[in-house]
C-alpha cells in the first residue's frame, strides 16, 4: 500500500522518515528502530506514536513510499 511520508533531508534527500499518513490519520515517527537497504529501495523499522512498529519501504528509483508490514502483525 503506498502512503505519504514526511522525511528529514540532511546531507541527503529523504534521508529518512518523519512522520506518515494512513488514509486520514497521521502518526508521528518516535524512533527509527532498524534501517536496511537493497538495491534501489530503503527500509525503515519505526516506531510510531500509535504505540506500534511499521516497516516502511522508499524506492529511491520511483521516489514512492509504501507499507510493507505494520500496525498489529508486529506489535505483540
Amino acid at each position: 500500500m503506498y502512503i505519504e511520508v514526511e522525511t528529514y533531508s540532511g546531507y541527503k534527500a529523504d534521508e529518512y522518515p518523519r512522520k506518515f499518513w494512513l488514509g486520514e490519520k497521521q502518526l508521528e515517527i518516535m524512533d527509527i528502530e532498524d534501517r536496511w537497504y537493497s538495491p534501489g529501495s530503503s527500509y525503515f523499522k519505526v516506531f510510531a506514536d500509535d504505540g506500534k512498529t511499521y516497516i516502511i519501504k522508499h524506492n529511491t528509483k520511483s521516489d514512492n513510499w509504501e507499507m510493507v508490514t505494520g500496525g498489529d502483525q508486529l506489535s505483540q
